[in-house]
C-alpha cells in the first residue's frame, strides 16, 4: 500500500525509549501496550481526549474505538462527570472518615442494578471480583471455584493461565475452568466442595436461550453460589447489565469499567445474607475504597445514563458500526471476516485460514491507524460515538480493506507488516484444567 501515509510517532517511541529497563513491560496495563498495537506504526502514548476522538503526543487525531479498554463510557472530557469531579476536588479527596457519597453511590447501585440489596466498594474489577470469590467461600464453606472468562490478575485465577509465574501450585487445586455455553460441562464438575461458579454472562459468544437461567438452577441445587462478572456487561449491556437483559439474578455481581467514565471505582453487589460475610468475617478493606472523586464520577455517570437512556444510544450507534462492517465485507465479497458480538461491544473476527490471524489483525491495524482510527479489533461504543465518527470509520474500513484483501489472497508474511506482528495476550483461558468430580 504504498500511498498510505502512517502517523508520526517519533514522540512515542522516545518516550518508550525512556520506559525501557525503568518499567517492567514498559505499561501498566498489558492491553495497552506495544504488544496490542503495531509496534512501528502505532502511537504509544496518548496525550488527550475529548468525546470519541484523542490525540498522541506527536499530535496525530483518532477516532478511538477502544475507549480506555473500556472505562470510558460516555466520552472523554464529558462535562457533567468532569464538573462533578471539579466540584469534589474543590472540597478534598479522600478522607480520615467515610464521604457522604459512599451512601448515595451505594443507593444507586442499589436503584439500578437487580441484585444490589448489598453494596462495597473498591478500585479495580479484579479487587472485586477476589472479593467475591473470598464471600462465595466463606458463605459456603467451600473452597473450589469453577470459572469462565477473564478476571483479573489476583493469584486464584490467573493461576489458570499461562501467565502464572510466581502464584503458588495449590490454586491450580481449588480453581477449575468451564467452557461457556455448555451445561453439560457445567452439570459434570459441580459438586459439594464447588463454592462459586464465576463467569462473564457474554463476551462476544452469545449463549443459548435460557443458558444463563440454567446455570443460576445448577448452581442454586447445588448451594453453590452464582457470581457473575459484569465488567463489560455492566452499565453497557443495560443499565442493570447483564442480569437485567437476561432477567437473571446472580448471588453475588461485580461492576468497574463503565461505571464512572473513567475514574477508579469497582463494585461488589449481591445478596444481603450472603454479604453479611462481610460485617465480621470476612477482611475486605483498601484505604481508597471510598475515595471521594471517583464516586462522585460514578454518581453522575450512573445518573447520566438513566436519565438519557445512554444503553439504548450504544445499541444503536453500536449496530451502525457492526451493521456497516459486515455490508462493506459482503459487498468486497471477503469470507475471512466478520463482525460479531453484541452492538455496544462488537468484534471484528479474523479467520486464521487465511494466514496467522495476528499477522492479519496487524495488517488492518496499521491501514485504520493510517486512516485516524486508534483500533484494537473492537468497537467500544460509547455516548458521544455520534454519527461523523461512525462515518469516518466506516469510510476508513471501505478504503483499507480492499488492500488487505489483496495482501491476503496473494499469502500474507511478516514483509507485509510496516510494524511487529501482535502478540497473544494468554494462550488458554477456558475449557482446560477441568474439575474433577468427587
Amino acid at each position: 500500500m504504498p500511498d498510505t501515509t502512517y502517523p508520526d510517532i517519533s514522540q512515542s517511541d522516545a518516550l518508550w525509549a525512556r520506559a525501557q529497563g525503568l518499567i517492567p513491560r514498559g505499561t501498566q496495563t498489558l492491553a495497552k501496550g506495544p504488544g496490542q498495537f503495531s509496534d512501528g506504526v502505532a502511537p504509544k502514548y496518548l496525550r488527550r481526549g475529548e468525546g470519541c476522538r484523542v490525540w498522541d503526543v506527536d499530535g496525530n487525531e483518532y477516532v478511538d474505538l477502544n475507549m480506555g479498554i473500556g472505562p470510558i463510557s460516555l466520552g472523554y472530557c464529558y462535562p457533567r462527570v468532569d464538573e462533578a469531579v471539579r466540584a469534589q476536588l474543590a472540597q478534598g479527596m479522600t478522607f480520615s472518615l467515610m464521604h457522604p457519597l459512599e451512601v448515595e453511590v451505594a443507593e444507586l447501585i442499589r436503584d439500578v442494578v437487580p441484585n444490589a440489596e448489598s453494596v462495597r466498594f473498591s478500585k479495580t474489577g479484579a479487587d472485586v471480583v477476589s472479593a467475591a470469590i473470598r464471600t462465595a467461600r466463606a458463605h459456603t464453606g467451600r473452597d473450589t471455584v469453577l470459572c469462565c472468562g477473564y478476571h483479573g490478575w489476583h493469584d486464584w485465577y490467573i493461576s489458570v493461565t499461562d501467565k502464572n509465574k510466581g502464584v503458588p501450585g495449590f490454586n491450580q487445586k481449588l480453581v477449575y475452568t468451564l467452557a461457556y455455553d455448555d451445561l453439560d460441562h457445567l452439570a459434570r464438575s459441580l459438586d459439594d466442595r464447588v463454592a462459586a461458579v464465576v463467569l462473564e454472562p457474554v463476551v462476544f459468544q452469545k449463549p443459548s436461550d435460557g443458558y444463563l437461567a440454567e446455570v443460576a438452577r445448577l448452581c442454586r441445587e447445588n448451594g453453590t453460589l452464582l457470581i457473575f462478572d459484569e465488567m463489560w456487561t455492566g452499565f453497557r449491556m443495560a443499565l442493570g447489565g447483564a442480569q437485567e437483559h437476561f432477567g437473571v439474578t446472580p448471588d453475588l455481581a461485580c461492576y468497574s469499567k463503565a461505571v464512572a467514565n473513567g475514574m477508579p471505582v469497582a463494585v461488589l453487589a449481591g445478596r444481603r445474607d450472603v454479604m453479611q460475610v462481610l460485617d465480621d468475617d470476612v477482611f475486605f478493606y483498601t484505604t481508597f475504597g471510598g475515595e471521594a472523586l471517583s464516586l462522585a464520577a460514578a454518581k453522575a455517570t450512573v445518573e447520566e445514563m438513566r436519565e438519557k437512556d445512554v444503553q439504548a444510544f450504544l445499541a444503536t450507534q453500536g449496530a451502525k458500526f457492526q451493521d456497516g462492517y459486515n455490508a462493506i465485507v459482503s459487498e468486497l465479497g471477503l469470507d475471512w471476516t466478520a463482525c460479531i458480538g453484541y452492538p455496544w461491544r462488537s468484534l471484528v473476527k479474523l479467520d486464521g485460514k487465511v494466514g496467522n490471524p495476528l499477522f492479519v489483525k496487524a495488517l488492518l491495524q496499521q491501514e485504520m491507524i493510517a486512516r485516524g482510527v486508534l483500533w484494537g479489533g473492537f468497537h467500544n461504543v460509547c455516548f458521544t460515538h455520534d454519527d461523523a465518527a461512525v462515518d469516518r470509520v466506516l469510510s476508513a474500513y471501505r478504503d483499507a480493506l480492499p488492500g488487505v484483501a489483496a495482501i491476503i489472497d496473494r499469502g500474507i508474511t511478516e514483509d507485509d507488516l510496516r510494524g511487529a506482528p501482535l502478540e497473544p495476550v494468554f494462550r488458554k483461558t477456558s475449557n482446560f484444567n477441568v474439575h474433577p468430580r468427587s
